[in-house]
């Protein structure tokens, strides 16, 4: 009777533990023997309007080490450092053994993303215990420097850390997979067959169609960095913008980098002046204090008035350097030969606050929304903030901050029959599935009347043909053009530092506009007429020539008196 209840417990006890309670057993074995791999998801493309890749994935392997499985973690350190470029030290790191936060050991850990196919193969002839390779994804630009300040770059496991690949990260990374299998155990390291398996796929990102021209960002950045070269220049913006749709076909920085290989250049070599690059604008503010006035009736455009040598406001005299002599001058003449004193007499008239809401209705105080990341606002000063000298410096573009494409835009409006249309980078986004989806719509309001804005334009046109103005070397052969010389300062956290920012901003063909060019250079010394109005020729002549528009062969350029009698 003994032996049979001994028997009969023993049974029972083998019932629960193989019927009842195997599920549990099984599953706590099973736990020991996963292995979890990544797999990553394709990133996104970057494309140019015309389709041509910007930045684009590849194929390539990731290199992984099961920290269980390595035997003897410095000689595969020294082994595998020189083939993946990561110091010995970091490997040896990267494969010591440590606890998943479920405190079971973990048993993949990242080497090295990205690494090329034929060098993981390499790996893989190795041999070593415990490391494996599989698939992975690897950043391409083919241009190396073309467009580098505008599309950033990536980490080396795919994260977008500049520009336009950190901006829309998350709509480029995708979403990464994983695969769970059940491995044995010691020289039995191998998927179990039938075993526990389960595949979650990696989701692919989706892909930006940028408004740019490639053709165009080339000759934008040839023609800006050989300049910046001529005139010992620091830093530089070249903007092409379609005057109608706010794309921007083009938008060049000096200096750049190779976002192919980002690492060994400097910070301040990969941001995009455009949009970083905060600026004193000096004369081609003048602008907007004279489509203002027009606007609010405060001058027509055949007003004639004196203008004297110098104007004091405060303690500040105020001087021009084409000097009228106190004679009667046009409108057409003060853009011209660029006076501060006629600017400042005509904001005079118009008044402070209504001067200020303009340069907000202009775009100027907070960012265009581009699409780059950390876009500098710039500032304006509020009319409670003037001091005895603003009402002279202001006008003239002084105590003003801004940046190059803010004021690219400015005369975009002017351009655009005095609407202003928000500047885009992004024309598109294309899903996975190859689903094109447009842009939003971008942001329009009215600045000026259609009326105003030709008048502007017509007084702007000056500028490029009145014998001595300011910006004779920006006239294109066949092409009216009006625009805007202007000299100001580079601003560092509120602070003047030394030098000169040049700038031409011009649009053509005058009669018809299609385009705004913009080109600003911080240079030792330089009026905008000397050193930004020839890239302006150059850039323009070939934005007109890329986009097969005709000269203009209808109309001439009218003849302007500047001192009328």
């Amino acid at each position: 009777m003994l032996v049979l209840a001994l028997f009969a417990t023993i049974g029972i006890r083998l019932v629960f533990l193989q019927v009842v309670d195997a599920p549990a057993y099984a599953g706590g074995g099973v736990e020991t023997r996963l292995r979890t791999v990544y797999l990553p998801a394709a990133r996104g493309a970057i494309y140019d309007r015309t389709g041509a890749p910007l930045a684009h994935s590849v194929e390539a392997r990731y290199v992984y080490a099961d920290p269980t499985l390595v035997k003897d973690r410095e000689k595969t350190a020294e082994i595998l450092s020189p083939l993946l470029g990561v110091p010995r030290s970091e490997l040896v790191k990267r494969m010591a053994p440590r606890k998943r936060a479920d405190g079971i050991a973990s048993r993949f850990e990242y080497l090295a993303r990205g690494v090329r196919i034929e060098k993981a193969k390499q790996i893989e002839k190795l041999d070593l215990h415990g490391i494996f390779t599989d698939r992975d994804e690897r950043r391409e630009v083919p241009g190396g420097d073309l467009a580098a300040n505008l599309i950033g770059f990536t980490s080396q496991d795919m994260a977008g850390l500049e520009g336009l690949e950190a901006r829309y990260d998350e709509l480029l990374r995708g979403e990464t997979g994983k695969r769970v299998f059940e491995v044995g155990q010691g020289d039995l390291d191998a998927p179990i067959p039938g075993g526990y398996s389960r595949t979650t796929a990696a989701k692919p990102g989706s892909s930006l169609e940028l408004t740019v021209d490639r053709d165009l960002q080339f000759q934008a950045q040839r023609y800006l960095s050989e300049r910046m070269a001529e005139v010992r220049g620091s830093t530089g913006a070249a903007i092409v913008v379609d005057i109608k749709t706010g794309e921007v076909l083009a938008q060049a920085s000096h200096p750049t980098y190779n976002a192919a290989n980002p690492f060994p250049s400097d910070p301040t070599d990969r941001e995009d002046a455009a949009t970083s690059f905060v600026v004193d604008p000096g004369s081609v503010h003048k602008a907007i204090t004279f489509g203002a006035a027009l606007q609010e009736g405060v001058i027509k455009p055949d007003t004639v008035f004196p203008v004297a040598n110098t104007i004091v406001k405060g303690d500040t005299p105020f001087s021009d350097t084409h000097r009228a002599d106190g004679r009667r001058m046009s409108l057409p003449g003060m853009m011209a030969y660029s006076s501060n004193v006629g600017t400042i007499r005509i904001a005079d008239a118009l008044g402070k606050e209504r001067l200020y809401d303009y340069q907000q209705r202009f775009g100027l105080g907070k960012p265009t929304g581009v699409g780059m990341p950390g876009e500098a606002s710039g500032r304006l000063l509020p009319p409670g903030e003037w001091s005895g000298s603003s009402s002279g410096s202001v006008p003239i573009g002084h105590s003003v901050d801004a940046t190059p494409l803010q004021m690219a835009m400015v005369y975009a409006t002017i351009a655009n029959n005095g609407t202003y249309v928000q500047p885009r980078l992004v024309r598109a986004t294309i899903g996975p599935d190859g689903k094109r989806t447009p842009a939003p719509d971008p942001v329009t309001r009215p600045v000026l009347s259609p009326e105003n804005a030709a008048a502007l334009r017509h007084i702007l046109e000056a500028v490029t043909t009145v014998p001595d103005a300011t910006g004779l070397r920006a006239r294109i052969p066949g092409y009216r053009v009006a625009g805007k010389t202007g000299t100001g300062w580079r601003l560092v956290n509120g602070r003047k530092v030394p030098g000169e920012v040049a700038s031409f901003i011009g649009m053509a063909p005058a009669d018809n506009p299609r385009y705004v060019v913009a080109v600003f250079a911080h240079t030792p010394g330089g009026g905008g007429g000397d050193i930004s109005a020839p890239v302006f020729k150059d850039l323009m002549g070939f934005t007109l020539r890329h986009n097969k528009v005709p000269p203009s062969s209808g109309t001439k350029a009218p003849n302007f008196t500047v001192y009328p009698r």
